[in-house]
């Protein structure tokens, strides 16, 4: 594919400053591209060495005009590039139509030019929307729902009544729909605890490879809006996740937690159950959180294991270790002029 400059700009609104009639055949990174290639540049260490490329042309903030060299001026430009790849780099559609090795049950109803691969396995009462395309070994169970525009990957299972809303992305060996955790204790044993509820994925959500997300026991399991989750994370039964909060890799999420709008939580937190994580909090790696987050907060931190009880007398310590650390300054100072006084 080759794309004049002023077309690239129309698509991802931005202004050339420079020769709007410049060919670009192609994208590739700052340090490697070549004259007939597009970059971008979002730093500052990256817009100190603008002229070090050898781009055709380099996507750049909308203050930065350099003479001599053509750049693509635009707002954000790691998005704007991201939006040049999927231009030079559609996504394939690799099957079209629906497999006659597909095995397909009663009351189906697809919109137009759904892909369903071979080996797929579709219960009764499915409905899947326009442009979906459906990979090999994908289950869906009774009564499922599937919007538009959606891609789900191989070996994806989503089970009986859930709900996935359009524009959304499952990758490969994810679980939608399982069983929450739940056995009520009898004696020496324990008593499953049936999970009547479903999942709801909302529209423009990302769901990374092998996910599981409980459906919840009652009511549902509710990942909203532009969620997008990396991959090996569990979500468990009846956990809403707010809009555009990001979960990265191997998060667990406890049971009937809710997680607010455009939260972070980075690889390896561990969420209790029944808390509230607040809008915009952020979590970082290997965090356990055991109470309730109030929005904007930051937390990090992570402990080996050690005694439960030795634990629970280190976290009352914690809170008060910088207080008691200028205590003890102001301890030494003290000591010290005094010894100074008996000499």
């Amino acid at each position: 594919m080759e794309l004049p400059l002023n077309r690239i700009a129309e698509h991802v609104g931005g202004r050339v400053h420079g020769d709007d009639s410049k060919i670009i055949r192609g994208v590739a990174p700052f340090e490697t591209a070549a004259a007939d290639q597009i970059t971008f540049a979002d730093g500052a260490k990256f817009v100190k060495r603008l002229r070090e490329t050898g781009a055709g042309a380099v996507i750049v903030p909308n203050q930065i005009e350099i003479d001599g060299m053509t750049l693509l001026q635009v707002n954000n430009p790691k998005v704007a590039f991201t939006r040049v790849i999927q231009l030079f780099y559609p996504a394939s559609i690799p099957y079209r139509g629906i497999s006659n090795r597909a095995v397909i049950g009663e009351g189906f109803t697809s919109g137009e030019n759904t892909a369903i691969a071979p080996l797929v396995f579709i219960g009764n009462d499915v409905r899947v929307g326009d442009r979906t395309v459906i990979h090999p070994g994908v289950v869906l169970g009774d009564e499922v729902r599937i919007g538009s525009d959606v891609v789900i990957h191989p070996n994806v299972s989503i089970l009986d009544r859930c709900r996935i809303g359009d524009r959304v992305t499952i990758h490969a060996g994810t679980v939608v729909g399982s069983d929450g955790y739940g056995f009520a204790p009898d004696g020496e044993t324990y008593v499953k605890i049936p999970h009547l509820g479903i999942v709801q994925i909302d529209d423009d959500v990302e769901i990374g490879a092998v996910n599981t997300i409980d459906r919840g026991s009652f009511g549902k399991t509710w990942i909203q809006k532009g969620v997008k989750t990396d991959n090996l994370v569990h979500i468990a039964h009846n956990v809403t996740v707010g809009e555009n909060t990001l979960i990265v890799a191997q998060v667990g999420i406890a049971g009937s937690t809710a997680i607010g709008r455009h939260v972070i939580l980075a690889g390896q937190a561990g969420i209790v159950g029944h808390l509230t994580i607040g809008d915009n909090a952020i979590i970082g790696p290997m965090t356990g959180v055991a109470k309730s987050v109030d929005p904007g907060q930051i937390l990090s931190g992570s402990l080996p294991a050690i005694p439960h009880r030795q634990w629970l007398r280190l976290q009352r310590v914690l809170p008060e270790l910088p207080e008691l650390k200028k205590r003890l300054a102001a301890l030494e100072i003290e000591i010290k002029r005094l010894v100074g006084e008996e000499d």
